[in-house]
């Protein structure tokens, strides 16, 4: 392939969105949180988030959220092109504050879980999950 300049400028152009992409991918999953937590701080500790390692498809990934106390959790998939899973909200007379799911993922990404404690307090874990085949068109 001969290098002209209408090449070097796609090329170019490619570059820069794929380097640019993710970090709007982040900052969508950030803006989902400040709107779940209303800008308040969010804390460490008290929330449990299991998922494998490695998926061997993105269609199909078990997740499961354990947050004993919670009112309400939001679970987040920071690379995916919508970034919002599912949101659970508990009432007074629930067993227990846990959800399990199979979620799509477009790729190896984090999935960040948030809960709403009963005290109004926020907390929060995240996992990478890496894919071998995508979810979202992958």
């Amino acid at each position: 392939m001969e290098l002209t300049r209408r090449n070097a400028l796609a090329i170019g152009a490619g570059a820069f969105a794929a380097t640019i992409l993710p970090f709007q991918a982040f900052a969508a999953a950030d803006e989902a949180i400040a709107a779940f937590t209303g800008g308040a701080d969010v804390g460490e500790g008290g929330i449990t988030l299991t998922s494998p390692e490695i998926a061997e498809n993105g269609n199909t990934v078990p997740v499961s959220v354990d947050a004993p106390g919670a009112v309400s959790i939001i679970l987040l998939a920071a690379g995916n092109p919508d970034p919002a899973v599912a949101t659970a909200n508990f009432g007074a007379l629930a067993a227990k504050q846990s959800v399990a799911m199979r979620i799509r993922l477009a790729g190896s990404q984090d999935i960040v879980a948030v809960a709403k404690m009963a005290d109004g307090s926020f907390v929060k874990t995240a996992n990478a999950i890496k894919v071998t085949i995508g979810g979202c068109g992958g």
